[in-house]
C-alpha cells in the first residue's frame, strides 16, 4: 500500500481515521476498490465497514442494473 499526503484546511474537524474512511467509501462506491480492499484501507472488518457505508450513503450492493440478468442466470446455473 502506498501513502499519500493531503492538505486539509485547519478549520475542518477531520481526523486521519475519518479521512481514510471517507476515501475508502468513495473508492468502493466508484468501483475502484472491492469491499475488502476498502475495509482494509479504512481500518475496519468487512462487516463493520458495511455498516459504516450507510453513514456515507453508499450501498453495499455496488452493481450496475444491466449486469443483474447475467448474474441471475449465472446463479441459476450454479444453484444446488
Amino acid at each position: 500500500m502506498r501513502t499519500i499526503k493531503i492538505k486539509v484546511p485547519s478549520t475542518i474537524d477531520l481526523d486521519d481515521q475519518e479521512a481514510a474512511t471517507a476515501l475508502a467509501a468513495k473508492l468502493f462506491e466508484t468501483g475502484k476498490l472491492s469491499l475488502g480492499q476498502a475495509a482494509e484501507l479504512a481500518g475496519f472488518s468487512k462487516a463493520a465497514f458495511m455498516e459504516v457505508l450507510s453513514r456515507y450513503g453508499v450501498s453495499v450492493i455496488n452493481q450496475l442494473p444491466e449486469d443483474m440478468p447475467k448474474d441471475v442466470a449465472n446463479a441459476k446455473r450454479h444453484s444446488i
